[in-house]
């Protein structure tokens, strides 16, 4: 089976982490449920911001079309300002249920 075929069919989702210090994490991923569960439990697998700052909760996540859309939104919520961001995250953008309790 060709893996390129196979990555270009995945689903990618950009999504927005509430940390317990109230910060804010944005990342990217094919699996949301799964990251979310490495953010909260994986040392080696999460990422160092939000290692510190356990728990974490998945509160936006949208889909993309492929990973390069992805990683272009991502980037662009990286440039906004908290207020900009919490706006988004009010919009209601979670169009999935995703919490660590869903396992």
């Amino acid at each position: 089976m060709d893996t390129g075929k196979l990555t270009a069919m995945q689903q990618w989702y950009v999504y927005i982490l509430r940390c317990a210090d109230s910060s804010f994490y944005t990342g990217v991923t094919t699996d949301p449920k799964r990251r979310l569960r490495e953010h909260n439990e994986c040392n080696r697998l999460g990422a160092r911001y939000t290692r510190a700052r356990r728990p974490v909760t998945m509160i936006w996540c949208e889909t993309q079309a492929d990973r390069a859309a992805a990683l272009r939104r991502e980037y662009a919520i990286k440039q906004m300002r908290r207020a900009a961001k919490q706006r988004l995250v009010a919009s209601g953008g979670i169009g999935l249920a995703v919490s660590a309790e869903s396992e």
